[in-house]
Formats: C-alpha cells, sequence, structure tokens
C-alpha cells in the first residue's frame, strides 16, 4: 500500500519571538516493513540552520533554528510511503521461556533489545502495572496469546477520551482514570511488558482513517497515531496497537520509534519570548 502524507503544525504566539531552536521527528523512517520513498520539507519563516541526521534509535531526526523575530511558526511535511504487509506473529512458546530467552541471549539484536526493558522518563515501572499485567500472563500461557488479551483488555478497560489526558499526564493517573488517548495506551502496553522482563518500545506514526458508509473522506481529518512494538528472541520484534485493539497492518505508517514519547516527539524546542501560544495540527493521510 502507498500512501502520500501531509502534516502540518503550525504555532501562533501571542508575543514575538525573538529566536528558537527546534528538533522534529516528522520525515518517515524506511525499514523491514516500510519504505520512505521521499519527503518535502517546508518551514517558514526560512530557518538559519538546518539539518537531518540519523539519532540513536535510528530515526531520522531535523534539528532547525529560528533567529530572527517571528509570531508564527508553520511546519509542513509531504511525504510519500510504501507500507509492506506485517510478517506472521509466529512466538507461541510459554510467555516464562521467552523471558528467560531474553536474559540468556547473546546475539546482538537481543542484547540491545535490553535496553527497552528499563523504565524511562515518561514510563515508570509501578506496582499497579505489573498487577494489571499479570492477569493476562497466566503460567505457561503462550506468549502472543497473553500479549493480544493484554491488548484487548486495555481496549476494553480504557476510554479513548481526547483532551482527557496531556502528555504530561502520569502514568499512575491515566491507570486511575481509565481514560486517555493513543500515547497513554501505548505507554501502558509498554510498561506492563517491562514490568514482566520484555522488551518493549513507543512507535510514533498515522493510521489511515476509513470514513463511515456513504460519508466523504474528510482532508486533514486523519490525526497521528502511537502503538508499540514487543520483542523475542526468535521472531524480533513485533507490533501492536491497543487504541483499536489490532496487530498493525497495511493502514499503520511509522516515523519514529525509541523508549516512549519523549524520544520521538513530532516537533519539540526551546523558544525565546512568545507568551501564550496556539497550536493548530493537521494531518492528511491520502491512499495512491
Amino acid at each position: 500500500m502507498a500512501y502520500r502524507i501531509t502534516h502540518t503544525t503550525e504555532y501562533q504566539y501571542a508575543a514575538s519571538v525573538s529566536g528558537s531552536h527546534n528538533m522534529a521527528h516528522l520525515l518517515p523512517v524506511s525499514y523491514r516493513r516500510q519504505r520512505c520513498l521521499d519527503s518535502d520539507l517546508e518551514i517558514d519563516p526560512q530557518p538559519r540552520a538546518l539539518r537531518h541526521y540519523r539519532d540513536y534509535f535510528g530515526n531520522t531526526t531535523t534539528y532547525f533554528d529560528l533567529a530572527h523575530s517571528h509570531q508564527r511558526m508553520r511546519v509542513t511535511v509531504i511525504s510519500r510511503v510504501e507500507v509492506l504487509a506485517p510478517p506472521a506473529v509466529l512466538d507461541d512458546r510459554p510467555w516464562e521461556l521467552i523471558a528467560a530467552d531474553i536474559l540468556q541471549a547473546t546475539d546482538e539484536r537481543s542484547l540491545l533489545a535490553r535496553e527497552f526493558m528499563l523504565a524511562s522518563p515518561y514510563l515508570p515501572i509501578l506496582p499497579e502495572i505489573q498487577r494489571y499485567a499479570a492477569a493476562s500472563f497466566l503460567p505457561a500461557r503462550p506468549f502472543v496469546e497473553a500479549v493480544t488479551e493484554l491488548m484487548a483488555r486495555i481496549h476494553k478497560d480504557f476510554k479513548y477520551m481526547p483532551g482527557a489526558t496531556t502528555i504530561a499526564t502520569p502514568l499512575a493517573e491515566v491507570i486511575a482514570s481509565k481514560e486517555g488517548v493513543c500515547q497513554d495506551f501505548a505507554h501502558l502496553m509498554i510498561a506492563c511488558m517491562r514490568s514482566l522482563g520484555f522488551p518493549a518500545c513507543y512507535i510514533s506514526g498515522y493510521i489511515e482513517t476509513v470514513p463511515p458508509p456513504g460519508q466523504t473522506r474528510l482532508v486533514g481529518a486523519d490525526a497521528t497515531h502511537a502503538w508499540l512494538s514487543v520483542y523475542s528472541p526468535r521472531v524480533g520484534w513485533m507490533e501492536f496497537d491497543p487504541t483499536n485493539d489490532l496487530v498493525p497492518d497495511l493502514r499503520h505508517i511509522r516515523l519514529a520509534k525509541g523508549r516512549d514519547y519523549g524520544d520521538v516527539a513530532p516537533l519539540k524546542g526551546v523558544l525565546y519570548g512568545g507568551g501564550e501560544h496556539k497550536l493548530t495540527v493537521n494531518v492528511d493521510v491520502c491512499p495512491l
């Protein structure tokens, strides 16, 4: 499946910004089931410096700075991406055996994956998370069956509620309120997997939305999305989407991966001045 993705971010400031330094993860990455054909990045006002590089996690990262006074910043990226069907999820050994394999494996891929077993800035390992996860991981239960049930429980137990949380909302608060958005559900499932000794990473990207029957597809109605990937030494990384209770398919387009949202924020930075600001984000995922 091929897509053209248009992602526009605009900040409007109450007062003038004299300068800013910015980091973006807005250029889709190429990996085993995705190929970024091309990307066009436009920044207004024109940045003084602009460079692209691969970060520690292999993401395409963009740094730019604005060195003159402005009250508006607009960043637009248009990308063409080809997505391949995901491989079958095959590892149905008992989950305890896989957890032991992860600790004993000495191959490079497994050693690197262990970094994603640790707590990270947005994801503490809390006792209530381990208790919640344990309900799906019964003794000798097949690994994929347990992970899939955990995903389904999060989808059932937590209500999708835009505006109920921000990225600064602690995970403990999300658990208590039982509501949030896709990044909260991805964070929760990652923390559950890590609490049981499994590497799990955060994935940011897009998902193509399909309009209800008989209705016209609206340009700009799509949004950024978040899901996760879990590691097994035998199979490698396997993706899961707790917001939609499904294994990511041809509709999921990856931007970046990291330990949590903080590693892959679409756009972040520091600025001088500005005061209050208004943020507008529009995303359009168009099948080609």
